[in-house]
Parts: C-alpha cells; structure tokens; sequence
C-alpha cells in the first residue's frame, strides 16, 4: 500500500535534520566517524518503514551506529519524528537517509558495515522482477561487498514466495546460514526480537514470520555487478 503524501513533509523533515543523513560525495570509509564513535560497529537497515525497528534496535544496542535507508522520503518524515520523540531512551546513534539501495556503494566503502537488515522487504511478485527483489544474488553481491568478514544480514519477512526464493539464491552464491525459521515467533529466537510496525500488525493476526541470518566468512567475496559498481559515475546528476 503507497502511504498518503505528508502534510507539510519538508518543513517536518528540516525540523528532524539532526536524525537525517545525506549521501556523501565519496563512500564512507568509516560510517561510524559520523556519529563522532569512530571504530563503532555500524548497522544498516534497508527500508525503515516508519522506523519502529530503527528506533528499537538503537535503544538495543547503545554500542552501535544505526543507519536506517528508506526511499520514501514520507517513511522517513514518521520515522525522523519517532526518533526525535524517543531520543532520551538512546545515545545518539540514530540517522535515517533517503536513498535506493542500488545506490549503496556509494554511500558505504568495501567492508565498512557489521550488521545488515532487510525487513518485509517488497517481494516484487510479477513475472521478471526478480531482479528487483532485495534478496536476489546481485543484492547479496553487494551486501557482501559492503560487510566486514564475520559480518550478518538478518532477512525477515511474511512472504513465503520470497522466503523460498531468497534461500535459493543464498545457496547459489555459496552462503550458508545459521539461522533459519518458518515461525519466528514460536522459535528459540523470538526472545529480543525487535518487531517492526508491520510485523506486529500481522503477527497478532496469527501470520507466521519467516526469519534467516547468515554470516560473511572470512575472505568471501562475490564479483559486484555493474549496475553497482562505483564506475556507474551517478553522483551530480542523481
């Protein structure tokens, strides 16, 4: 469902300015300097939604810089003001950033992220839009490419279709996982289990959730596609 425009969206974004974070000319090369934490692990969400799971994790994990993507700069309005409203619960390791996520190489330098989430990410379910779905091989090259060794992408989603679909594209690239579970809510992980809006919407309903982790090896590296790469020169007429 395409959220409604805000009323008065730019004027609330600038009033959240401490919480946003702007694409930078060059790739990061230690995310974490921007919070002022330099040697911080650095978390990166990809789509924040409203920032409900942005917020919780932040409060979670004090130790760590969180970045929350969001294309849907009218997400990101909700989610800036929900951070603002919570501040007192967190050190200041929160920023959400509008982007795509195809842009990601831009923002963040090879082996710069520790933890990645994809959360109820779209399944893109039309017949040849594969490619567009988060967890598609040339997605995972990426985030493989972003993640330090020993590094974590943590998958959840409510989609069986993708669910299926991401395991098989984890085993085609050579990933292998540590966690893995039809039911999350009823398995040995829901215990500190940050819920998303939509999840707690949906899991209260009785829909099972469908959660996967898997770990960066050591020296593992996939080719990164083209469209990705940092020769693709975007930055001056995006």
């Amino acid at each position: 469902m395409r959220m409604r425009k805000k009323k008065r969206g730019k004027e609330r974004l600038l009033a959240c300015s401490e919480y946003l974070l702007t694409s930078p000319v060059s790739p990061y090369s230690d995310p974490s300097e921007v919070f002022s934490r330099k040697g911080a692990p650095v978390f990166l969400e990809i789509g924040a939604g409203k920032g409900g799971f942005a917020c919780g994790m932040a409060t979670k994990h004090p130790e760590a810089c969180y970045i929350a993507m969001e294309r849907v700069s009218d997400c990101v309005v909700l989610a800036a003001e929900l951070a603002k409203s919570t501040a007192d619960t967190r050190p200041d390791n929160l920023r959400f950033i509008v982007e795509n996520a195809d842009n990601l190489a831009f923002i963040f330098g090879k082996g710069t992220v520790d933890r990645i989430f994809l959360n109820f990410s779209d399944p893109w379910s039309k017949k040849g839009y594969a490619k567009r779905r988060l967890t598609h091989r040339r997605y995972l090259a990426l985030y493989t490419y972003l993640l330090k060794d020993g590094g974590r992408i943590t998958f959840k989603t409510d989609n069986d279709g993708l669910f299926d679909f991401s395991l098989e594209e984890i085993e085609a690239v050579g990933l292998t996982l540590d966690k893995c579970t039809r039911d999350l809510h009823s398995s040995e992980w829901a215990e500190g289990n940050v819920m998303t809006e939509y999840e707690a919407a949906f899991s209260s309903q009785g829909v099972k959730i469908n959660m996967l982790e898997l770990t960066k090896p050591e020296g593992f590296s996939l080719p990164l596609p083209e469209e990705f790469s940092l020769d693709r020169k975007i930055y001056g007429d995006k």
